[in-house]
């Protein structure tokens, strides 16, 4: 039951876009650049998007070594160097946005822990770099010796190690408090707490049904445009899509004194990663050694995994030191048949950015300039 106010005031908009994390606000953003005073409004159903948006490691990645390599098992070169291309075109976009500051980069490269069934992965180093070379402008990869001794990694566990010269770090936080600050300058409305359960493409508009929980009854709103960016969750709106939910499970300790560790690293293929951020050891990953019970959109801890990444960070990235953990948590993914992120129109007036594949930090800001440029080829 509206009253005439919010019914006159609160109830149109020029555009909506479901979704308040990385991709959500960016396209918002994007829109607020392309219409000049149009009204847009963002729906998010958590007080803080639901996913990974604030739940990830602050990792600016394209890919470890063992990763791609990977990739192109399954995937054609062209389509690997492409989904690269666009993680590196997605964080530049990010950084000239937001500014370095504002977001905490450092521009440190990261690193890879090769094991000893892994070291055919340095074979393929030139290769990496020959394949990449268009994209990044200088090699990718290069194998640092000696550095797991210098980081006190456990030598029986870690052979050699692969820097990978394009990566960096963020600080998640500051990421999405930046995001939010600009979207509410550019005079974006961001409604929190707010589900939508359905929605109704009609001949003039878009329907769009939110679930209002403190007084019991649904909200009706219209739109323009309706723009689904929910990722993991998006298959609450549209269950035809291919996702598959990935969860993340994810631990930081106290603080360490005489962390020796510096950077972000990552292992096996990307599964697990880990970093330091104000002298303790952010670490996360596992869900392949239990895929099922983590294809799952419920934010809950794994023990199985929690009890893995305990034991690696005790026996192979911190060997000999007492470690307390501070905080444990799990974020939610998108995944699917491929690693492509989907961006598309799904009507006239419904289009859809979501699937990042573990990589929303990296794909969010190309992604949503992608779906922009869609809706204002449909909507100049």
């Amino acid at each position: 039951m509206l009253s005439y106010w919010e019914r006159e005031s609160f109830s149109h908009y020029h555009h909506i876009v479901v979704g308040g994390g990385i991709v959500g606000l960016s396209l918002a953003i994007e829109l607020s650049e392309q219409y000049t005073g149009a009204r847009i409004l963002v729906l998010e159903r958590g007080l803080l998007p639901t996913g990974a948006s604030t739940r990830n490691a602050g990792f600016a990645c394209m890919g470890s070594a063992t990763e791609l390599l990977d990739d192109l098992t399954h995937a054609s070169e062209d389509d690997v160097v492409a989904l690269f291309a666009q993680r590196k075109d997605g964080l530049e976009l990010l950084r000239k946005r937001l500014g370095d500051e504002r977001i905490g980069y450092r521009a440190n490269g990261s690193y890879e822990l090769i094991s000893e069934s892994e070291l055919y992965a340095i074979d393929q180093l030139d290769y990496l770099n020959r394949l990449l070379l268009p994209v990044t402008d200088k090699p990718a990869f290069e194998e640092v010796g000696g550095m797991q001794v210098q980081f006190g990694f456990d030598q029986a566990s870690v052979s050699t190690m692969v820097r990978q010269t394009c990566e960096g770090e963020l600080n998640t936080g500051k990421m999405m408090r930046a995001l939010t600050d600009l979207a509410i300058q550019r005079g974006i409305e961001i409604k929190t707490g707010a589900n939508v359960v359905r929605y109704d493409e009609e001949e003039q508009r878009v329907a769009v049904t939110v679930e209002a929980q403190y007084r019991k009854e649904e909200w009706p709103l219209s739109c323009d445009t309706l723009s689904i960016c929910t990722n993991a969750f998006t298959k609450s709106l549209m269950p035809e899509e291919d996702i598959v939910p990935g969860r993340g499970q994810v631990l930081i300790t106290e603080s360490i004194e005489g962390l020796k560790i510096k950077g972000i690293f990552h292992f096996n293929k990307g599964y697990y990663y880990f970093r330091e951020i104000d002298g303790r050891v952010l670490f996360g990953g596992g869900r392949n050694l239990d895929f099922d019970t983590e294809q799952t959109s419920e934010i809950a801890l794994n023990q199985l995994i929690h009890d893995d990444l305990d034991h690696k960070l005790a026996t192979m990235i911190l060997p000999g030191t007492e470690v307390k953990v501070a905080q444990r948590w799990a974020g939610i993914m998108a995944f699917g048949s491929t690693k492509q992120p989907i961006v598309k129109p799904i009507t006239d007036r419904v289009f859809g950015a979501y699937r990042m594949g573990g990589m929303g930090v990296a794909l969010g800001s190309s992604v949503a300039a992608m779906l922009a440029k869609i809706i204002k080829q449909r909507w100049p």
